[in-house]
């Protein structure tokens, strides 16, 4: 991660990148995007839903927040409410986990498609939502028994092109760490 010079600045600035609204035209036009075509195109999947959700202002600075202020990926900052949408959650609970998955991963591709926009890159790494529940019976929904998502199992974690303001738990404990190893120890 990059060192950013507002690393200790407790009133670090909210992002003033403006909002993106996606389209379904949008969508398609996007190189991943095009791959889901299947997910667009399909009147029973509530792909609808999930690009006017995600086309919300507000929705859409809660997933920088969740990168920025806890470390989590920015899917995280609004997943509960994600899955909460009636239609949405009417969907997942209804088809089997592998038909839902082209709706998961395109929910992934919309979350990029704004974070990218907002300033924001892939990391490369992903984060955990959820913990999967041990399958009984393969024909019901694949769904968590914890974590912050019932559906949702993982998600990109994005960092700012500038640097990140504040450094994760990870990094400063590695300081210290190193710091501890370099020193001799005190004399008695």
């Amino acid at each position: 991660m990059v060192e950013c010079a507002k690393h200790h600045d407790i009133n670090y600035p909210e992002s003033n990148m403006p909002h993106i609204t996606i389209t379904p035209e949008r969508f398609s036009e996007e190189i991943q995007g095009r791959t889901f075509s299947d997910v667009l195109n399909d009147p029973e999947q509530p792909f609808a839903e999930v690009l006017q959700f995600f086309n919300d202002e507000d929705r859409q600075q809660r997933m920088e927040d969740s990168e920025i202020h806890h470390d989590r990926p920015a899917l995280a900052g609004v997943i509960r409410e994600l899955e909460s949408q009636p239609a949405i959650d009417r969907f997942l609970k209804n088809k089997h986990a592998r038909r839902s998955q082209r709706l998961r991963q395109a929910v992934g591709v919309v979350v990029r498609m704004v974070m990218e926009h907002r300033g924001w890159n892939k990391t490369g790494r992903k984060g955990s939502l959820g913990v999967r529940a041990a399958r009984k019976d393969s024909s019901n929904a694949a769904h968590n028994k914890g974590g912050l998502a019932f559906w949702f199992i993982r998600a990109e974690r994005y960092e700012r092109a500038e640097g990140m303001p504040f450094r994760s738990v990870r990094e400063r404990s590695q300081e210290i760490v190193s710091r501890q190893t370099e020193q001799p120890p005190a004399q008695k």
